[in-house]
């Protein structure tokens, strides 16, 4: 494929260092932005030597947005966060950067842009987070129409945020909360599926201006997910249900530390189901066999085991 360059926006993150192997892996050069490339050096040993270029830039810069994606051939924005603090906005990330992005991509002649957003953004209106990635796919689409969006559902894999956080407040809590009584549905999906249908996504012109819902093979409510996590690491908890108004009055105090264990937008989004609704192409349409929740888990949760 010559010298095709992938502009990668949020790659240092958890998903990011995934997908930046899969692009490397698949033949591209990939261009990681990142606010401190020092910080990011690892990185470049996820592909073969000069795969992967590491860039110093400010997505908050929308002048030098224009340059960071010059003379690319696609750009990937996996930009989010999960909570807000005084630097970090939802909207500023999430729906202005992203429209941002677009803009520079569209002026810039650049061929593919994949937006990465979440499943369920478009009935968790009531949550800051999920109406600022809806906006942002809004605002990509309207811009960039040829654009695919991507909404994942919760991503494990060895350093994700879901059950690592729970399995290590397992180990220090003798309860677990049960919020909103834990009947919330889920599909969670691995992070190395994602990566590769960014990937194959990229690699279709088919698949131009389409949206992607990716979740797991199995569905499971937040209570089955907290029994799998203790039976992994061998340790019983008592799991207290927990109704939505009372945990939005604990988030509003746990929001307050520099890295919440629960916020109210958090408890808004717990109040809807996060699987795929079954409107859109998923994994297996990509050819790809979603990874078992329960066969990968073990390797990176032992750390949490009880001996």
């Amino acid at each position: 494929m010559g010298q095709k360059i992938v502009t990668v926006f949020g790659g240092t993150g958890f998903i990011g260092r995934d997908v930046v192997r899969e692009l490397a892996k698949a033949g591209y050069t990939v261009n990681v932005v990142s606010r401190n490339p020092e910080l990011a050096k690892q990185l470049k040993v996820e592909g073969p030597v000069g795969k992967v270029v590491l860039t110093q830039g400010n997505i908050r810069d929308e002048g030098q947005i224009k340059s960071l994606v010059a003379n690319s051939y696609a750009v990937v924005n996996l930009i989010g966060i999960l909570y807000e603090t005084s630097k970090q906005k939802f909207d500023s990330l999430q729906a202005k950067a992203a429209e941002n992005i677009a803009k520079a991509c569209k002026e810039g002649n650049i061929k593919r842009l994949i937006h990465i957003s979440a499943l369920g953004v478009d009935k968790a209106v009531g949550s800051k987070y999920a109406r600022t990635k809806l906006n942002g796919e809004k605002a990509v689409l309207a811009v960039f129409p040829e654009a695919n969006i991507i909404r994942p559902g919760i991503v494990f894999g060895e350093d994700d945020n879901f059950f690592n956080k729970f399995a290590r407040l397992a180990r220090i809590s003798p309860v677990l909360p049960l919020i909103g009584g834990g009947y919330t549905k889920f599909q969670p999906v691995f992070v190395g599926d994602v990566a590769v249908g960014i990937t194959k996504i990229m690699q279709n012109d088919d698949y131009k201006g389409q949206i992607f819902e990716f979740g797991g093979p199995k569905t499971y409510s937040f209570k089955e997910l907290l029994q799998i996590i203790l039976a992994e690491i061998n340790l019983k908890r008592l799991l207290i249900p927990v109704p939505f108004a009372l945990a939005a009055i604990k988030a509003f105090f746990l929001q307050l530390l520099p890295k919440p264990l629960l916020t109210v937008d958090q408890v808004k989004l717990l109040m809807h189901d996060n699987v795929v609704s079954g409107n859109y192409k998923g994994l297996k349409d990509l050819g790809i066999k979603p990874t078992y929740l329960e066969t990968v888990i073990p390797y990176y949760l032992k750390k949490y085991k009880k001996k």
